[in-house]
């Protein structure tokens, strides 16, 4: 089994370690960082709002500071994904019209993140409006895949996860409402995590049209963490959760896994169902009990449909969809229960089922794309297939609510393949743990 990899830079918490054993200081950690970002990221383009001198005098300021232990990030260089709002650096979500859009402090990840004693480097690419699962915009151009760069790294956070893949950043945050954080992963061969919808604040994660009214983000969306390794998900979560959340600790043979490997709406490429297969064959080999269907599992062919219409609305802020019409008060309520008797069906399967496992989307990297790709159609075996479709694997976990955990499981011809472990609501540690475990069976825990 074979896991395309790019470097052997340390993780955030391995960086942390190195810093509070005094082998390596705050500012030789950013430096070697920022070195990083400009020795590699020049075809990658994935660091396109860079903020290097404050970074460095943040971290000549905690040179010599005590390290206290509400602080596990101290000294640790990251990015953030760009439609976050950092306090003098631009929001502009990939519209010219919005370049020269400053914000006026930091989104409440960013504040987090630094009282956690993380210096941040800069923002990452995205698409206009984080509505592709490709970077690129007409301010910063395109974020290429570090595996091959005639491919995506994905989107919206597909700027997030080639900064994380290539080493240029130790880890990241990003956002998701139809894979985007989960998909890049898959794309770059990095850990994601899609968190329990409103576990963790997108307060000053506003569209710059909405900038300084803190607007309401609204349904499905959430922020959740990219990085190289299992162990800075769980602390990341730890840090932005804005509740209590604890892990049941229980020992992975005692858990049973359902997988959903196949959608009614959308078939899976042979390059994504390979490795997934392979990790499902090992876990089975490991004495884990994992069954391949369930009369549990709700409609997913159901639940596809009024996951689209949710997230068409909810991204159009209820203007006028793709079909030129606008969505009624009774439509809104209307798919509110839907989800609600949704999110019940979940609940029972959990209550036979401790995880499900699925592919975070149909098909691996994809190539580049004039054009918003859920426009277009994706190959997948050989056929051509609505992208749009795609987003079912996506939806499994964003329209009941559910937190997802992306592990990287293989590869296809050099690219990358993850996984995703989803639980039930809340049980984001519990996802991060079973996935941990997971990968220690593959043999890269």
């Amino acid at each position: 089994m074979t896991f395309p990899k790019l470097t052997d830079e340390p993780t955030a918490l391995g960086i942390a370690a190195q810093v509070r054993s005094g082998a390596l200081s705050p500012l030789e950690a950013v430096d070697a960082a920022i070195a990083r970002i400009e020795a590699l990221d020049g075809p990658i383009n994935a660091v396109v709002v860079r903020d290097f001198d404050r970074a460095r005098d943040r971290a000549k300021a905690m040179v010599g500071l005590d390290i206290m232990d509400s602080q596990p990030l101290f000294g640790v260089p990251m990015t953030i994904k760009e439609s976050f709002d950092i306090a003098g650096l631009p929001t502009c979500w990939g519209h010219l019209q919005y370049k020269d859009n400053i914000a006026t402090r930091d989104s409440k990840v960013v504040r987090q993140l630094k009282e956690a004693g993380a210096v941040i480097l800069g923002k990452t690419n995205v698409p206009p409006d984080l509505a592709d699962w490709q970077s690129t915009n007409p301010v910063y151009g395109r974020t290429v895949n570090p595996h091959d760069h005639s491919r995506s790294p994905g989107g919206s956070s597909g700027g997030s996860a080639a900064a994380v893949s290539s080493g240029m950043s130790a880890c990241e945050f990003g956002t998701d409402i139809g894979g985007s954080v989960r998909v890049p992963a898959h794309f770059c061969g990095v850990w994601g995590h899609k968190s329990s919808w409103g576990l963790v604040s997108k307060h000053g994660h506003d569209h710059p049209a909405m900038a300084g009214r803190d607007a309401h983000d609204g349904v499905l969306s959430i922020a959740g963490p990219l990085a190289r390794s299992g162990a800075d998900i769980d602390v990341l979560m730890r840090l932005t959760a804005t509740i209590p959340i604890r892990s049941t600790d229980k020992p992975l043979k005692e858990c049973r896994f359902l997988v959903v490997m196949d959608q009614p709406v959308c078939p899976v490429d042979g390059a994504v169902r390979g490795p997934i297969e392979a990790a499902i064959e090992a876990m089975e080999a490991a004495g884990l009990r994992v069954d391949r269907s369930s009369d549990l599992l709700p409609d997913l062919g159901a639940q596809h449909g009024h996951y689209l219409r949710m997230l068409n609305i909810a991204m159009a802020r209820g203007m006028p969809g793709p079909d030129g019409r606008r969505a009624t008060a009774t439509d809104w309520f209307d798919l509110l229960d839907a989800q609600a008797r949704n999110e019940g069906a979940w609940e029972n399967l959990f209550a036979t089922y401790d995880f499900v496992l699925c592919p975070p989307a149909p098909v691996l990297a994809v190539p580049h794309h004039d054009g918003q790709i859920f426009q277009s159609e994706i190959e997948i075996d050989g056929k051509m297939v609505r992208a749009a479709d795609g987003l079912a694997y996506a939806g499994i976990a964003t329209f009941p609510n559910l937190p997802s955990t992306v592990l990287p499981v293989g590869g296809t011809g050099g690219l990358p393949c993850g996984m995703q472990v989803i639980g039930p609501r809340w049980s984001d540690l519990d996802c991060i743990s079973a996935a941990r475990g997971i990968a220690e069976i593959l043999g890269h825990g």
